[in-house]
C-alpha cells in the first residue's frame, strides 16, 4: 500500500469528519434544542422513547450527541433508566440514517452543496438559513470526502494483503468486529467507520461479510463517548452508558450466531454492494431493538445489578412554582420555597467546589455542575414566575417580598457562578499537580468556614423570616473582609519567602476573592430578609 493511497484516504477521511460536524452542528443549532424539548417530553413510555430516540437522532445525524444527552438527562433526573435504555436503542436506528444516504451513488451534489451550503452560511444574517447553509455544506464536503476516499481505495483492489486482511474478517468476523470497535473508539464516530466502509464497497473492495463485521463493531466502537461522559456523573448516569454498551454487545452476539443467515437476507435487498451494507447496518441495529424491547424490564434489572448502589437523582424543575397560586398570598410563598431549594444547591456547589480545591479532588466537579444546571432552570423559572405574580395586585408587603425575592434569586445565582470559578481554580491546580502548603491550607478552612456561616445563616433566616438571624449574618461581612485582606497579605508573604509556589499562589488568592465575593451575595441575601421582615 503505497503512502499516496494512505495520504489520499485519510484526507478523504479528515474531509468527510469536517463534513459530518458542521453539518451535525448545522442541525443541532436549527434544531437542537427543540430536539432536546422533545426528548424530556415523548420518552415517558420505552416505545414513545425508541421512536423519539431514532427520530431525534436521523434529525442531529449524531448518535453520540443524543447518547450523552441521554446520560446528561439521566444525571439530572430528568429520565429514569428505562426511558433512556429505550432513547439509546432508537439511536442506534436513526443514525443509520448516515449510511442510507450515502450508500446511493449521491457524489455529484456535492459541488452543489458545498457551493449554495457556503453562500447562505456566509452571506446570510438570519439565524435559520445561517444554520441550514452550514448543514448543506457540511453535507457537501460529506460526500465529497466519501468520493475522495472512494478514489484513494481503488488501487486496493489490486493490493493482496489488504484483500486477504478483509477475507480474514469475513471469515473471521471476530476480528473484523475488533478492528471496527477500536477504529471506531479512536476517532468516536460510527459514522465515519460505516462511511469508509460504503467507499470500500464502491470500489468493490469490501465484501459483505467482512463490511457487516466491521459495521458491527463499530457499533460498541461508538459506546466509547457515552461512558466517558458517564465517568464524572451519578450511578443512574452510569447505568445509561453501560446499557448502551450492553444493548450493542449482545446485538454482536446475535450477529455471530445468526450471521450466515443474516448475510444471506442482506444479500436479498440489493444488487449493490455498498447498499447491502447500509441496508444490514439498519436491519441489524431494528432486529436487536425488536429483539430486546420485550425484555427492556429484565435488561433495566441487570445493568442496575452490574452498576449497584443508590444515586441521588436530583428534580431540576421546580417543584414549589403552581401558577394556580398565581393571584394569590401563597405564590410569593412557593416561589420563597422554591428560593431556598435554589439557594441549598447554590451552598452545596460552594462546599463542594472549596473542598475540590483544598484536596486536589476533580471527581466533585461533576457534582457541582450538575447543580449549576439546576441552579440556572430554577432563576429562570423562578423570575418568571414572580413576573407573572407581579402583574396581580399586592398589598405593601407582597410587594416588598417580591421585590427583595427578585434581589434573592439574583444573588444565590451569583453565589453558584462564584462555585463554578472556584471549581475551575481546583481542575488548574489538579491539572498542574500544584501543593497547597499547610499554612495556605488552614487560612482557607478558616475563610470558609466564615463564609460558610453566613451562607448558612442567610438561607436558615430566609426559611424563617428572621430579622435577628439576618442582622448577624450583615455583621459577619466586616469579619469575612479583614479575613481575606489578612491570608491575602499571608500568601504574599509566604510567595516572597519561596514556601509557595508562584502559580498556586494566583489559585489561592483567586479563590480567597471568590469566596469573599459570595460572603458579600450571603449578606445581601440577609439584608433582603430584614427588609421583607421588616414589612411584617
Amino acid at each position: 500500500m503505497s503512502i499516496r493511497v494512505l495520504v489520499h484516504l485519510f484526507g478523504g477521511l479528515g474531509i468527510f469528519f469536517l463534513g459530518l460536524q458542521l453539518m451535525s452542528d448545522g442541525l443541532q443549532k436549527a434544531a437542537g434544542e427543540r430536539m432536546r424539548r422533545i426528548l424530556e417530553m415523548f420518552t415517558s413510555k420505552p416505545l414513545k422513547a425508541v421512536l423519539t430516540g431514532a427520530g431525534v437522532t436521523a434529525v442531529l445525524q449524531s448518535s453520540s450527541t443524543v447518547t450523552v444527552m441521554v446520560v446528561g438527562f439521566v444525571n439530572s433526573g430528568l429520565m429514569d433508566l428505562s426511558q433512556a435504555l429505550g432513547t439509546i436503542m432508537g439511536a442506534n436506528i436513526g443514525t443509520t440514517v448516515t449510511a442510507q444516504i450515502v450508500s446511493f451513488d449521491i457524489y455529484a451534489l456535492a459541488s452543489p452543496l458545498i457551493g449554495i451550503g457556503a453562500l447562505l452560511y456566509y452571506f446570510t444574517k438570519k439565524k435559520l438559513p445561517r444554520y441550514a447553509g452550514k448543514s448543506a455544506l457540511g453535507f457537501g464536503l460529506l460526500l465529497l470526502g466519501l468520493s475522495t476516499m472512494s478514489s484513494a481505495v481503488d488501487p486496493l483492489k489490486g493490493y493482496q494483503p489488504f484483500l486477504d486482511l478483509l477475507v480474514l474478517f469475513g471469515r473471521q468476523p471476530l476480528l473484523g468486529i475488533l478492528a471496527g470497535a477500536l477504529f471506531t473508539a479512536i476517532i468516536q464516530s460510527s459514522s465515519a467507520t460505516t462511511g469508509l466502509i460504503i467507499a470500500l464497497a464502491w470500489q468493490g473492495v469490501v465484501d459483505v461479510p467482512a463490511g457487516l463485521a466491521i459495521a458491527v463493531g463499530a457499533n460498541i466502537g461508538t459506546c466509547v463517548t457515552a461512558l466517558l461522559a458517564s465517568l464524572t456523573a451519578g450511578t443512574a448516569a452510569r447505568r445509561a452508558a453501560i446499557g448502551h454498551l450492553l444493548f450493542n454487545v449482545f446485538g454482536t452476539l446475535l450477529f455471530i450466531v445468526f450471521r450466515s443467515p443474516f448475510t444471506d437476507v442482506v444479500q436479498l435487498t440489493s444488487a449493490v454492494t455498498a447498499r447491502q451494507l447500509a441496508n444490514a447496518h439498519t436491519l441489524f441495529n431494528v432486529g436487536t431493538t425488536l429483539m430486546l424491547f420485550p425484555f427492556l424490564a429484565l435488561f433495566e434489572k441487570l445493568v442496575t445489578r452490574i452498576v449497584p448502589g443508590e444515586d441521588e437523582v436530583i428534580e431540576m424543575k421546580p417543584q414549589f412554582l403552581d401558577e394556580h397560586m398565581i393571584g394569590t398570598p401563597g405564590a410569593l410563598f412557593a416561589a420563597q420555597r422554591e428560593v431556598l431549594r435554589m439557594a441549598n444547591y447554590a451552598r452545596d456547589m460552594v462546599e463542594q467546589a472549596v473542598n475540590a480545591f483544598r484536596d486536589g479532588d476533580v471527581s466533585r466537579l461533576g457534582h457541582i455542575q450538575q447543580r449549576e444546571e439546576v441552579v440556572n432552570i430554577l432563576e429562570k423559572a423562578i423570575t418568571a414566575y414572580l413576573a407573572k405574580a407581579n402583574q396581580e395586585s399586592m398589598n405593601m408587603e407582597q410587594a416588598r417580598r417580591f421585590v427583595n425575592l427578585m434581589h434573592v434569586v439574583n444573588d444565590v445565582e451569583r453565589i453558584g457562578d462564584h462555585a463554578v470559578n472556584i471549581s475551575e481554580l481546583a481542575e488548574a491546580r489538579a491539572a498542574q499537580g500544584l501543593e497547597l502548603s499547610d499554612a495556605a491550607r488552614e487560612d482557607l478552612d478558616n475563610m470558609y468556614g466564615e463564609v460558610m456561616k453566613m451562607c448558612r445563616g442567610a438561607i436558615e433566616a430566609l426559611a424563617q423570616d428572621n430579622a435577628a438571624q439576618a442582622a448577624s449574618i450583615v455583621d459577619l461581612d466586616d469579619v469575612v473582609d479583614d479575613l481575606e485582606k489578612r491570608f491575602r497579605a499571608n500568601h504574599i508573604e509566604r510567595l516572597n519567602q519561596g514556601v509557595c509556589h508562584p502559580d498556586i499562589g494566583v489559585l489561592f488568592l483567586d479563590t480567597l476573592s471568590n469566596l469573599e465575593r459570595v460572603a458579600d451575595h450571603a449578606t445581601n441575601i440577609a439584608e433582603a430578609v430584614a427588609d421583607i421582615a421588616f414589612a411584617k
